[in-house]
């Protein structure tokens, strides 16, 4: 049953936008959303979707050169780039084609095309196909995400000089990449193109790998990355880039010089939020992103910010449950009964480098750092009867919680199928669970996650 007849404008086809529009259309509402290039987002098909599927293939073929080590004779593997390109190209398709089925079967219209606020209840839509489409609404939802950041110096040019957009796959296979950024997104590139057998310089501009995570998860694979050969410019930072005849050299500041035949930027992302009309609207933003509150509503009432651009978490997880919550909020669904609103502070996030980094919660050094009281318990998984059945008994489970009630507050997971192990910890912080709690579930055995339950005794 209809909760109210409004009229829904989405400017933006990524997670935010698309899962906004489904949900909002399920209430009753009329829906139209606005999209120029990608239903589905791009920063989620061009950037997140393909760099796990080449992820995946990189780890492939790491298992089947550890084949020995299993008790299978030797099996050589080798890249064919053309069929991982094409691989890409079809879960991308198939994703897309997916969204915008499941947007039609809930009659949101759809228009390709650019949108921009002429006023708080007014869109005007520039048409990929010419012209331009005038329309009214009561809700107005921004979800047009971000872009790479790309520094004035850097002669970015699809080929050689690439940034992450260029890269999933790039066009050639590199022979030497060097990764400017040692964030999230960099370390992955690094853990790929060197499982793909390509030499790699990553520049790290702090004492770390990963400077805003946890420093254990960090050194771990920071020790990783040594041990496969990657060269660590630590403390360096890139301030210039000559591109020659045969070779990319990145020069940093300490006077330290990275050459390969590929450099890749990895060091953040702008809004994409220029030609919005946010001014013309009234809409407030600070550097390009939407101000938002704990409804993800701007300063103007019928007009909310979903995904990057709320410069909340930059995460498809996220950008979804705020497209949902929009929707919701914006309808009236909640306004005589509670609700739970979205606690950024618990969404888990993962690193799919190897082995895998997987955080939800309260960090230990964040804790540390505000004076708080916690307790921390650690087991490495070479306490796992299943570690050692893989072959991989790297990395371990922590666990932080309140040492009064010993309701868990957070975690972090380095190792193998940390992404999914993670689950459970971020099950636990949400749902106020105890460490007592994860101590008495029977766990299968012999499994992975019975070193969750270890972690918490």
């Amino acid at each position: 049953m209809s909760l109210a007849r409004k009229r829904f404008v989405i400017i933006g086809g990524g997670p935010g936008g698309t899962s906004c529009a489904t949900h909002a259309a399920r209430l009753g509402a009329d829906v139209t959303l606005i999209e120029k290039d990608i239903v589905g987002g791009a920063a989620h098909l061009l950037d997140c979707i393909p760099s796990k599927a080449m992820i995946a293939t990189g780890g492939a073929m790491a298992e089947m050169k550890r084949a020995t080590e299993m008790g299978l004779a030797q099996v050589d593997v080798t890249l064919d780039f053309k069929t991982l390109r094409e691989r890409i190209e079809e879960i991308e398709d198939g994703l897309e084609a997916s969204v915008t089925r499941l947007l039609a079967s809930q009659r949101v219209q759809m228009l390709e095309g650019t949108g921009k606020m002429l006023d708080p209840n007014t869109v005007e839509v520039a048409l990929n196909s010419g012209g331009t489409q005038t329309l009214q609404a009561d809700i107005i939802v921004l979800s047009t995400g971000t872009r790479p950041r790309i520094p004035d110096w850097a002669p970015v040019d699809g080929q050689r000089v690439l940034t992450t957009r260029h890269a999933y796959p790039p066009p050639e296979l590199p022979e030497h990449l060097i990764v400017v950024g040692s964030g999230v997104t960099g370390v992955e590139f690094v853990h790929m193109f060197k499982s793909f057998g390509s030499d790699v310089t990553l520049i790290v501009s702090r004492r770390q790998v990963l400077p805003d995570r946890d420093p254990d998860a960090a050194a771990i694979l920071e020790q990783s990355f040594l041990d496969q050969g990657v060269n660590l410019f630590i403390g360096a930072r890139a301030e210039s880039i000559e591109v020659n005849a045969d070779d990319v050299r990145v020069i940093c500041d300490d006077g330290r010089v990275a050459t390969g035949s590929h450099a890749l930027f990895a060091i953040g992302s702008v809004p994409n939020s220029e030609d919005l009309g946010m001014d013309a609207a009234g809409v407030e933003h600070e550097w390009g992103y939407v101000k938002v509150d704990h409804n993800n509503r701007s300063n103007i009432p019928n007009i909310y910010a979903a995904g990057d651009l709320s410069g909340k978490l930059p995460l498809s997880s996220v950008a979804s449950s705020q497209g949902r919550k929009i929707a919701e909020h914006a309808l009236g669904v909640h306004s005589n009964r509670p609700h739970r609103h979205i606690d950024y502070d618990k969404a888990a996030s993962a690193i799919f480098t190897d082995p895998e980094i997987a955080e939800v919660g309260l960090a230990e050094a964040e804790a540390f750092s505000d004076g708080r009281k916690i307790r921390v318990t650690k087991v490495p998984f070479s306490t796992s009867a299943k570690a050692f059945i893989n072959n991989d008994i790297r990395g371990f489970v922590k666990i932080v919680s309140d040492p009064n009630t010993g309701v868990v507050l957070g975690g972090s997971i380095v190792g193998r199928h940390a992404a999914e192990l993670i689950s459970v910890i971020a099950l636990a912080v949400t749902a106020h669970l105890t460490v007592t709690d994860l101590v008495e579930s029977l766990f299968v055995h012999p499994a992975l996650a019975e070193t969750v339950g270890e972690a918490a005794v």
